[in-house]
């Protein structure tokens, strides 16, 4: 896809993509930079734009996610079974292959509907759960295996697709947890749609489920995600740029529930917005990055190393099941250790605004 002629189709489409734009519809946000320009940006893709319902996403699947880019055959387009370089493994008609009420053993059975924000997170509520913009449709069992986990960089697979999305262990800096991958094709799609979803719905970030494990929030309705994610998220814009796909479907989104997602027609306004903290080789974190320095934890002491570790204003300890088990402010202020209180033997996490750590308890 990165080839020469892909990108002169890339750039037509580009142009095409910004023609599109209805005329003045991002001018509110002129001069503006920072946790502004999101927040006036939210306000623009707010105006007018119209909850179509859970179940309407089946119809706009029929217009706006058929394959006019790889196979051209007017398949539906999934970003978990798509191989771009050669014949699919399964393709999905239409109407016909959607999901009903069985869940099929195996891949190719039929296609659902993906929030890449899971929707357990923000309670199924609209119109969160039915936005377009971060909904997508994808094979049901590819889905399933996905879950509710993060997005991010799989060390070691513990299961893969027929196109080559992964599940396993992150080997991202920052987050430890089992963490969901999908191919280099479309890794700056996931990550425009879930800083679309942020910037969207910033001011309801605050009421979700943020204290779960798997979500990668840090509570805020500023950054609204840890810093490990937006490191993750603004590499995969940068490697991944926009593409014929993401601007149809932005232009078909505009015409389905009017509003468009600002990170598609502006690149530029991610890096404006978001600052990463991630080092020029692109695989270290800088100086905050933190470690367990005895894992498994022995004495019900949790001892943390890391520099500028006096600055952490909060710690939570979560359990594997999500749930927070303890809250520590300044926990570093005064010693590199926590003290554990009312926590069984298990596997636990770490979790600060920048990263999440997983720790075992002996």
């Amino acid at each position: 896809m990165k080839n020469s002629i892909t990108l002169f189709i890339t750039l037509l489409m580009f142009s095409f993509g910004n023609a599109q734009i209805p005329s003045g519809y991002y001018n509110a946000a002129t001069g503006l930079t920072g946790y502004s320009l999101k927040t006036k940006l939210k306000e623009i893709v707010s105006n007018g734009h119209q909850d179509k319902g859970y179940a309407g996403l089946w119809d706009a699947y029929k217009v706006g996610d058929l394959d006019k880019f790889y196979e051209n055959d007017n398949s539906i387009l999934d970003i978990y079974s798509e191989k771009p370089t050669g014949p699919d493994a399964y393709s999905y008609t239409p109407t016909v292959n959607q999901c009903g009420g069985t869940t099929p053993g195996a891949e190719g059975g039929c296609y659902n509907r993906e929030h890449l924000f899971p929707q357990g997170f923000f309670n199924e509520e609209l119109p969160m759960k039915s936005d377009y913009l971060h909904v997508m449709p994808t094979d049901n069992v590819v889905n399933g295996k996905r879950n509710n986990y993060p997005f991010g960089t799989v060390g070691s697979a513990t299961w893969t697709s027929t196109n080559g999305s992964k599940l396993g262990v992150s080997n991202f800096p920052g987050f430890l947890g089992v963490v969901f991958e999908p191919i280099d094709e479309f890794k700056g799609d996931v990550a425009r749609s879930l800083l679309y979803f942020i910037t969207r719905y910033e001011d309801k970030l605050q009421d979700f489920d943020y204290n779960n494990v798997n979500n990668p929030q840090d509570g805020s309705k500023d950054r609204g995600f840890d810093q490990w994610y937006i490191n993750l998220l603004m590499l995969w814009h940068k490697n991944d740029p926009v593409s014929p796909k993401e601007i149809a479907r932005n232009n078909y989104a505009y015409v389905y529930q009017k509003n468009r997602n600002p990170y598609i027609d502006h690149p530029e306004y991610v890096a404006m917005i978001w600052t990463s903290t991630l080092g020029t080789d692109e695989n270290t974190v800088t100086k905050n990055d933190l470690k367990i320095s005895q894992n498994p934890v022995r004495n019900g002491e949790l001892v943390v190393s890391g520099e500028n570790i006096g600055k952490i204003s909060s710690a939570q300890i979560i359990s594997v099941t999500g749930q927070v088990v303890q809250t520590v402010s300044e926990p570093f202020k005064n010693s590199d250790r926590i003290v554990l209180k009312n926590t069984a033997k298990g596997v636990y996490f770490l979790k600060t605004a920048e990263q999440t750590l997983k720790f075992i308890l002996e």
